[in-house]
């Protein structure tokens, strides 16, 4: 699940374009359209009024939509734009019913998972947006490792492949926010293998911190933590086919086992604070800003909120390797994708409106609000510290294909399946085995029916 931003993240096309008459209660029927018939004039669209859902709700994120959306509207006036802004979890919950209904908003930010995204695409409730790639240029401006993760096969089958289905605005990669200030204190210096990252966590409890803040009681959180204990202990190639749902994988691996037992043993260590497990996930991260946590596990959207708390104290790395010359591992892809619904009147006003908000202009303008550009970002200019880190982070583990796709990405109820199984292994509710097996029945019952 790639939550505030989705990132993750996260994982070509056909040319094909929707149409569905506003109120149709049938899925739209994909139907070839050349990129002739498509208008990129936005000015010349008449008044239009476009319904607009998006998550970018905190700081950064809600200071780059805001300032991106007064440019359009100045650029057209013509276009008015009707801004629904909800949390990640509000987002989720609401808009499944807003997508059936007989008018939708114009423009969302969609989930890539199957749950979201791909069942959306299963319903026809999507437009696929592959006309407008092909006009606009975003197969040039985007590589193909972004835009896999927003293609589905038209039946929502495959994830990873086929067409086009939205367009996102930023990078995500989960890796290992520190307290630069707190390491000084106990005499460490940023870990350069796993085991030095471990150490370094040991060093803390004993010097009174809380080693590694978590709030889990969003369930998801502890996803990226364990994806990024799995990339330690797993192949990636193999957890890029659980990842994406594919079948001739499985849970029930020495290295998925020892993933589990490891961070069992953390919990057992008290690397985490008391009570995380029913911590919020937005507390803990703002605890961490107020100093309480040496480290913590997470994703680059939190860094323009991390950065204004706590200043140049904060540090970003990628998690280290079993060595320190070990290529690169982490969860990440890309924010959640803006897409088009099926039923939206006006496709093309639509389309004009994610073209601008994810140009090359846009990608600086997400860079000046601290937030990490998907795009082009080797081309930014940004200042050391915090920011740059992310940055470097981002392009060496992008350049070297070391992303792996975000766990709940495999079926259409694993994001569940796993927040709730790992609640249980985290409270010692379930052993590493029964946790495993929870896992193994989700993922093999999706892939040996999804063809």
């Amino acid at each position: 699940m790639t939550p505030p931003m989705r990132l993750a993240v996260l994982a070509a096309g056909v040319l094909v374009l929707t149409s569905c008459a506003p109120g149709s209660s049938a899925p739209p029927t994909p139907t070839s359209a050349p990129p002739s018939a498509v208008r990129t004039d936005a000015a010349a669209l008449g008044n239009v009024t476009l319904t607009v859902w998006d998550q970018e709700v905190r700081g950064g994120q809600a200071a780059q939509m805001k300032q991106l959306n007064d440019a359009f509207q100045a650029k057209y006036p013509n276009i008015k734009l009707n801004r629904v802004s909800r949390s990640f979890d509000d987002l989720n919950t609401t808009l499944r019913l807003a997508l059936s209904g007989n008018e939708p908003p114009d423009v969302v930010e969609a989930n890539n998972g199957r749950s979201s995204m791909g069942a959306f695409v299963k319903a026809g409730q999507l437009r696929p947006l592959d006309a407008y790639a092909d006009v606009y240029g975003w197969k040039r401006r985007y590589p193909e490792s972004v835009l896999r993760y927003s293609r589905y096969s038209a039946d929502g089958k495959l994830f990873g492949e086929g067409n086009l289905y939205g367009l996102p605005q930023v990078g995500e990669v989960v890796g290992v926010f520190y307290n630069r200030a707190k390491l000084t204190k106990l005499g460490l210096q940023p870990p350069k293998t796993w085991a030095d990252f471990e150490t370094s966590l040991a060093t803390a409890k004993a010097g009174g911190e809380v080693p590694l803040q978590l709030g889990n009681l969003d369930k998801w959180p502890a996803i990226h933590v364990f994806g990024t204990v799995q990339s330690r202990h797993v192949p990636p190639d193999q957890i890029g086919t659980l990842g994406f749902g594919r079948k001739g994988a499985t849970w029930n691996t020495p290295e998925n086992t020892a993933t589990a037992e490891q961070l069992v043993g953390w919990v057992d260590k008290g690397y985490f604070a008391k009570g995380f497990n029913g911590q919020g996930y937005d507390p803990a991260w703002q605890a961490f800003g107020k100093g309480q946590g040496v480290f913590m596990i997470a994703g680059t959207w939190l860094l323009a909120d991390l950065q204004k708390a706590l200043g140049d104290d904060l540090g970003f790395m990628l998690p280290p390797g079993v060595t320190a010359d070990a290529p690169p591992v982490a969860t990440g892809g890309t924010g959640l994708p803006f897409a088009i619904t099926a039923k939206s009147p006006n496709p093309d006003a639509a389309a004009a409106y994610i073209n601008f908000i994810t140009s090359a202009d846009a990608m600086k303008v997400l860079t000046a609000t601290g937030n990490l550009p998907v795009a082009e970002t080797g081309q930014q200019s940004v200042a050391k510290g915090p920011q740059q880190d992310v940055f470097t982070a981002f392009g060496t583990v992008t350049a070297k294909n070391g992303l792996v796709p975000y766990l709940d990405y495999a079926t259409p109820t694993f994001a569940d399946t796993l927040g709730a199984a790992l609640q249980d292994l985290l409270a010692e509710k379930a052993t590493p085995q029964e946790f495993l097996a929870t896992l193994e029945k989700d993922y093999k019952t999706f892939a040996e029916s999804n063809g």
